[in-house]
């Protein structure tokens, strides 16, 4: 059967166009907001790939407008799979932009619910760590950490558990100061995510499974491997 879909996601931040533009058409820019690591070949007919665990998404860039607008998606699978994603920039007086991302695309299968779920829910948080982006970091690019956890049998369990590890009486909820040193700036049914002052902090439902870290660093000097190694122990010890 399958799902046809389209979801828009609308704000307004304090930066510049420039700003928002390095952000979503520069390979550093989108590893500093969205997931793993990403390459760009610029201009329409381009490419941009990524690489978050063992996968590896390929998008041709289908428009380019420099400052303006940016289109990009997967060609048609065999099964119909497809995603595309277009953002729009807006420039304001004093110097705030408005961004607008829309994400559409096929689902297959009859299953497709719990896979548009985790894409609805991972997209809002995508969408609202590119603001936190431009809004306290622009100018800085971060050093993207992927690690996995352990399998969470009881996701309810686990999101307290998260809590209890961050310093908090319950699952962590946006505006809630943190142990580590920061705020949590978005939070949904499979997600959470941190702000500090050289770093966003992801949690995630991994869709077959584990508790993800999805992590951005801005420390100078940061160090992937190491630090992949080091949330993974921290993610055994909370989850395991």
């Amino acid at each position: 059967m399958g799902h046809e879909f389209e979801l828009t996601d609308v704000a307004e931040v304090d930066a510049t166009p420039e700003q928002v533009w390095e952000a979503i058409a520069t390979g550093p820019g989108i590893d500093s907001w969205f997931m793993g690591r990403n390459e760009v070949e610029g201009g329409t007919g381009g490419v941009i790939r990524g690489a978050f665990g063992g996968y590896e998404p390929e998008y041709r860039i289908r428009e380019w407008d420099p400052l303006e607008k940016l289109v990009y998606g997967s060609d048609p699978a065999p099964d119909g799979r497809k995603i595309a994603y277009e953002f729009l920039i807006e420039g304001r007086t004093g110097g705030s932009s408005v961004v607008r991302c829309v994400t559409s695309g096929f689902l297959p299968g009859d299953d497709w619910e719990d896979e548009f779920e985790a894409m609805t829910t991972g997209g809002a948080l995508f969408f609202r760590t590119l603001v936190e982006y431009v809004t306290h970091f622009a100018g800085r690019t971060a050093v993207p950490v992927t690690a996995f956890g352990p399998p969470v049998g009881d996701w309810l369990t686990a999101w307290a558990q998260l809590g209890t590890a961050l310093g908090l009486s319950s699952r962590p909820a946006v505006g809630d100061r943190v142990s580590l040193g920061g705020v949590v700036y978005a939070a949904n049914d499979q997600t959470v995510g941190i702000r500090t002052a050289d770093a966003m902090l992801r949690f995630m439902k991994g869709f077959h499974g584990p508790m993800v870290a999805s992590h951005h660093l801005f420390t100078p000097g940061a160090d992937a491997e190491a630090e992949e190694k080091s949330w993974t122990d921290w993610l055994n010890r909370v989850f395991g």
